[in-house]
């Protein structure tokens, strides 16, 4: 039988196994602060530091720099700790040459067509980074940027809060937008993060985590044999250039249908033209569920070697499935090996690409006074 931990949303615990269980430490009474440490510089002489946190059997380390998680370790079915995120070991590699490895995600998470919008009749053009298009906010997003960072141990939880302001005009976007970025690991070894932010002008915002995710533990091969589902009944196809069409269409009877536990690499080398498109997976499912005003189930990973398992749970409409196509061999990772297609992959909670340019999608403009909140909650088990 499968052993899980329950997820905390909001604070409030849901019944479930002890992290002690799983062969971690539990911390009854609330776990250690964050440790901090210097990480390293970047070419102007700003000061990298990494943190180091831990709860409930999860062991994190997360830096300053794009609020990247450099690891995330957690137990197997036998107790025995592994790295299950993609990374390197130093700061130049990330500054030089990295697909977002663990990434903070903004202003805006994925492909804004051709990098231009129309907002209350002002048109903006964006950083153009992918081709024609501008991805995960820009040449210069919220990944490339260092973060104020604000450990905390409180009741149950331990974590970090990071700040950063993002100017006006910045990347092309409009407004002066203030976010904050909440990471919690709670007394059961859950991984939340909370999103918020606020802006002086209308502007668009979609942020999201880029976690490639390894159950099997980083430099372990392909994630193929992982079983994935997504709780999604419909995706967004997308033109050539990874673009939505605008359409909803049904995942039933396709390589997209993920509704039931699948291996990733069942239908990865289909000749559907969508994973042509995409060289594999690298689609926005719509949720079941829609927004909803808490976490609710998205999608569950599975690693049959090890026991490892993930449960990821959102507020979020959609899920950015990425089987790392692009990993090249041309990254060495923390572990001291390469990269290649399928090392690992991501599912990135968010709103739907190109929304600013899809009428019929979810809003994703945000207007002085209100606040963008969004939380996803990572649950892992063995």
């Amino acid at each position: 039988m499968e052993l899980n931990r329950r997820t905390l949303i909001a604070g409030t615990a849901v019944a479930g196994l002890t992290a002690a269980a799983l062969g971690g430490t539990a911390h009854a009474s609330g776990g250690r602060k964050p440790v901090k440490e210097l990480f390293g510089k970047l070419g102007d002489g700003t000061k990298v530091y990494r943190w180091s946190l831990e709860n409930g059997g999860t062991r994190m380390k997360v830096l300053s720099y794009g609020g990247i998680v450099q690891s995330l370790e957690v137990p197997d079915r036998r107790g025995r700790y592994a790295n299950v995120s993609l990374g390197f070991d130093d700061l130049d590699d990330y500054v030089a040459s990295s697909p977002y490895f663990g990434a903070l995600i903004g202003r805006y998470g994925n492909r804004i067509d051709k990098g231009r919008f129309t907002l209350d009749g002002t048109a903006y053009q964006l950083s153009v980074n992918d081709g024609e298009n501008s991805l995960h906010g820009g040449a210069q997003g919220f990944d490339k940027r260092v973060w104020d960072v604000e450990p905390f141990a409180e009741g149950s939880d331990v974590g970090l809060r990071l700040h950063y302001t993002s100017v006006d005009g910045e990347m092309g976007y409009p407004g002066t937008l203030r976010a904050k970025v909440t990471y919690t690991l709670t007394r059961d070894g859950d991984w939340r993060i909370d999103y918020e932010a606020t802006t002086d002008k209308a502007t668009v915002v979609n942020l999201t985590s880029h976690v490639y995710w390894n159950l099997a533990g980083e430099s372990s091969g392909t994630i193929y044999d992982h079983e994935l589902s997504i709780a999604a009944s419909r995706f967004t196809p997308v033109d050539k250039g990874l673009i939505p069409t605008g359409e909803l269409a049904k995942v039933a009877g396709t390589p997209f249908d993920f509704r039931r536990a699948k291996p990733v690499g069942r239908d990865i080398r289909s000749a559907h033209e969508q994973v042509l498109f995409g060289q594999g997976f690298d689609h926005n499912w719509a949720l079941d569920k829609g927004i909803t005003g808490r976490p609710e189930h998205a999608a569950t990973l599975r690693d049959p070697s090890s026991g490892r398992s993930l449960q990821i749970s959102t507020n979020e409409p959609g899920l950015q499935f990425y089987s790392g196509n692009f990993l090249d061999g041309t990254l060495v990772g923390t572990g001291g090996r390469v990269y290649r297609q399928g090392d690992g992959l991501c599912l990135e909670t968010q709103h739907f690409p190109d929304s600013p340019n899809q009428p019929s999608f979810p809003s994703t403009v945000l207007r002085p006074g209100e606040t963008y909140r969004t939380t996803t909650v990572h649950s892992f088990g063995s």
